[in-house]
């Protein structure tokens, strides 16, 4: 089994909107820079996955993503799926064909960890992550209050700030 950078970075990319999303929509600028991922991979993951219905998008000033329901009604394993990413421990990708077109002694074993894991992701919700997450945020002296500016990823300078570094 091999969980790329896609499904890593859509579960964290989901974890950010799912910390912030209840004071209002999130911009996927904002998300690209506290998480690091690229700007326009960001826009090919969440197409994916407002077309499975895990995010709604808002257009115009204001605009960006929030949750398209609830984050305890969203698992692991949904935005894994959502953005194409397979879960196949199997050489085959199932097909039992890996030994000369024959299955191989190992299926089971490989197909048996798949439903684990499957399992698994589908019993993680988001709203787990983000309480987790908020929780060790807490523990580490964060400002929660923090969360909830959306608009501004990174402080600007003020005028007369500007006009101290020009002088």
């Amino acid at each position: 089994m091999r969980l790329t950078t896609k499904g890593r970075f859509a579960v964290t990319a989901m974890i950010d909107l799912g910390l912030r999303h209840q004071h209002g929509p999130v911009t996927l600028a904002g998300i690209s820079q506290r998480q690091r991922i690229s700007l326009s991979y960001l826009e090919q993951l969440f197409g994916k996955l407002r077309r499975h219905a895990l995010v709604e998008s808002t257009r115009g000033p204001g605009g960006g993503y929030t949750l398209g329901r609830g984050a305890a009604d969203i698992s692991v394993a949904d935005i894994i799926y959502a953005v194409d990413e397979p879960l196949d421990a199997t050489q085959c990708r199932g097909k039992e064909n890996c030994d000369n077109d024959q299955r191989c002694m190992t299926h089971d074993l490989w197909a048996n960890l798949n439903r684990v894991m499957v399992d698994f992701l589908d019993s993680v919700s988001l709203h787990d992550l983000v309480e987790q997450q908020k929780q060790r945020m807490s523990q580490q002296g964060i400002n929660l209050a923090q969360l909830h500016d959306n608009r501004r990823t990174a402080r600007r300078p003020a005028a007369s700030e500007k006009q101290a570094v020009l002088s």
